[in-house]
């Protein structure tokens, strides 16, 4: 009896799981499948004429490219810090720690602000940029009918109101969800393993690698897919720092914004509808990748 009671804290099975069914679908399907509904309006010609555009494939592009880059120049860096917070103590840790939640409190559009104040021709970084005619690269897809490399590397002046802007604004908000994620599993694994794999001989970058890495990994993971997603539908920070050139620096949530200022909803929702697909894609393979490894640590 007392086995079955502490079973039983909540209140029962149906109970709870129709409240949970509930407030989902009040808050994430009924709008998720209104997007869907929303873009069945366009004629499937219309809605591939919308989402394979020459400024919209662009946008798609750049959205997709930065987010990627932005997600794998996270990884290692919310690693690092999240090691740092964990495994040392100094002056200023709390402070340290605390700023790192930052972006999570602070306005996206406020982000972009201060990344245009110093990236900018005019800003504190940008005008010392600007002097030595800095031209930021960009490794762009150009398509495999065109040439057998199906990248081309592209030139922009400074940072500010080109990729490289746009890639750092998603580094900025992309940061926190790395740290947050692996940092509590760093801290749960303790020091102990460590002290083992040492005691057996084993050199503090095998320890890292073999040891250290493979307990990390499902939380890197999680730490990658949800920087991507949430890089791929970032907004705020980066229409300031993009500049919105079209062909060029225009992010496919910026095209979303423009469309429905217009008052084509369906539009914007054919084109938020490819996102949402790809971030669906990425959470799903991730989620798989983790059942794999999962299933091979229990084995």
């Amino acid at each position: 009896m007392t086995k079955r009671r502490q079973l039983r804290i909540l209140p029962g099975y149906g109970l709870s799981m129709g409240f949970t069914v509930f407030y989902l679908s009040l808050i994430v399907l009924i709008p998720l499948s209104s997007l869907f509904v929303k873009s069945t309006t366009l004629t499937w010609e219309r809605f591939k004429a919308v989402v394979t555009s020459d400024q919209v494939a662009a946008a798609y592009t750049l959205s997709f490219e930065a987010s990627l880059l932005a997600a794998a120049i996270t990884l290692p860096l919310g690693l690092l810090v999240a090691w740092v917070l964990s495994r040392y103590q100094f002056f200023g840790r709390r402070f340290l720690d605390a700023m790192i939640d930052l972006p999570f409190a602070l306005p996206t559009a406020v982000a972009g602000i201060t990344l245009v104040t110093l990236y900018s021709d005019s800003g504190w970084i940008g005008r010392w940029l600007a002097k030595w005619d800095f031209q930021s690269p960009w490794l762009a897809w150009r398509g495999f009918e065109e040439s057998r490399w199906p990248f081309e590397v592209k030139w922009f002046p400074g940072v500010a109101y080109a990729p490289l802007g746009v890639m750092l604004a998603l580094i900025f908000i992309g940061l926190p969800f790395v740290v947050r994620t692996v940092q509590p599993v760093l801290q749960d694994l303790g020091h102990d393993i460590e002290e083992a794999a040492a005691s057996l001989g084993a050199t503090r970058w095998q320890t890292f690698w073999r040891v250290v890495i493979p307990e990390l990994r499902p939380a890197l993971l999680t730490g990658f897919a949800l920087s991507f997603a949430l890089a791929l539908g970032e907004y705020g920070s980066v229409v300031f720092i993009s500049g919105n050139i079209p062909l060029q620096t225009e992010i496919a949530p910026i095209k979303i914004v423009q469309e429905l200022e217009q008052n084509h909803y369906a539009e914007a929702t054919s084109i938020a509808v490819v996102i949402l697909g790809a971030s669906f894609v990425v959470l799903f393979t991730v989620n798989l990748i983790q059942r794999f490894y999962a299933r091979r640590g229990m084995a």
